[in-house]
């Protein structure tokens, strides 16, 4: 699927003893391992100028370092992101992950699971800096009678906290990828350091989301290569076409979720109804991916493998309000200060629902809610 993130925003201040007081001690263990692997992070990463003149550094990680800078100033100079030390440094974290992230819904809802943290306010996640310790979570979680998804997270955003301690960095688990996603994701990250809604999920990632999507379409256009536009526009065809597909099922779960017979609490009718609805994604999806080509059709296998209500349900925030920024932008004569002031406006609302309200009256685009802020299945959605 696309990528996930995990936004502790409590790593920058785990290590203050007043912060560690405020959780209670079931949560020390958690708090410990979220500084410690974030603190292990910031040792790993030494400033971009420093890899590029280091001899043993291979040509091909000098190259993506290289691009990552001009992609950083462009950010800056033309998306009104912010110029300061995040994205500046390079760490090799010698793994496949940043983080992992655990999410868990129940049996019969696309809503996710809350975590409640100091600064990120409460999120649908719970990120580990090891997988072991994600699957152990995710374990607990499934004996609370809850559906798990464990993903792997390349990139994460303290929210401007850390900028002071050199920003965040750039990581080997996403130097890789190729120029367009490379753009995309710190564009993604650098908007969450422009603004951040404690405890809203949804809005907080779709206008990330939308901000790496316009910005990254700047990028193709007027820095990049022909080769990285066509290799950027095959990969993305298959992102649509897969996003399409998503919505569409989650659409049709949130259908039998709110079914009279969820509401009559028939369990065994939901239950045929839920699997119906998935064996149909897993069939268009099949199908899909007979008219793809290209050293990523098989990019979203795992993602598909592993999906239920949770991998849906994380999924769906990505996504879900999208279209709503995407128009703000448009609305707003694509300028971003006027955007970004649109935004700030609209997020100074109190409630989620009534930040809903307001994009669907600035932009005219109905909010379909698939992913629902409270689950209204009865008993075993709740």
């Amino acid at each position: 699927m696309r990528r996930f993130r995990f936004l502790p925003g409590l790593p920058a201040l785990a290590l203050a003893g007043s912060l560690l007081l405020l959780t209670g001690c079931a949560d020390l263990g958690y708090y410990w391992q979220s500084a410690s692997g974030h603190i292990g992070i910031m040792r790993a990463a030494k400033p971009v100028p420093e890899w590029l003149a280091d001899p043993s550094v291979s040509s091909a990680l000098k190259a993506k370092l290289e691009l990552t800078q001009r992609i950083r100033r462009f950010a800056s100079a033309e998306l009104g992101l912010p110029d300061n030390a995040s994205y500046k440094s390079y760490a090799d974290l010698h793994r496949a992950a940043a983080v992992w992230n655990v999410v868990a819904a129940p049996h019969y809802s696309l809503t996710l699971k809350s975590w409640c943290f100091p600064v990120a306010g409460c999120v649908g996640y719970r990120g580990y800096y090891t997988e072991e310790a994600a699957k152990a979570e995710a374990e607990e979680q499934k004996k609370q009678d809850l559906e798990v998804a464990v993903y792997p997270v390349p990139a994460y955003s303290t929210l401007g906290w850390m900028n002071w301690a050199g920003g965040d960095p750039l990581l080997s688990t996403f130097i890789g990828y190729p120029e367009g996603e490379l753009a995309r994701i710190v564009f993604h990250e650098l908007a969450h350091q422009v603004l951040y809604v404690a405890g809203d999920t949804v809005f907080n990632e779709s206008y990330a989301t939308a901000v790496e999507r316009i910005g990254g379409a700047m990028w193709l256009q007027r820095e990049a290569g022909d080769a990285a536009r066509r290799e950027y526009a095959q990969f993305d065809a298959q992102r649509q076409e897969f996003r399409a597909l998503a919505l569409d099922t989650r659409r049709a779960l949130t259908k039998v979720y709110e079914s009279p017979e969820a509401k009559a609490k028939d369990w065994t009718k939901v239950e045929a109804m839920k699997q119906a609805a998935m064996a149909d994604f897993r069939e268009r999806y099949a199908k899909l991916k007979e008219g793809w080509s290209g050293p990523r059709q098989n990019a979203y296998d795992a993602w598909v493998a592993r999906a239920n209500n949770a991998a849906f349900g994380a999924q769906g925030a990505y996504d879900d309000l999208v279209p709503s920024f995407e128009k703000l932008f448009e609305r707003e004569d694509r300028e971003w200060p006027r955007f970004y002031a649109e935004v700030r406006r609209i997020a100074k609302l109190p409630t989620s629902e009534e930040r809903r309200v307001a994009l669907q009256a600035a932009t005219g685009i109905l909010q379909t809610q698939t992913t629902p802020e409270h689950d209204k299945t009865g008993d075993r959605g709740a």
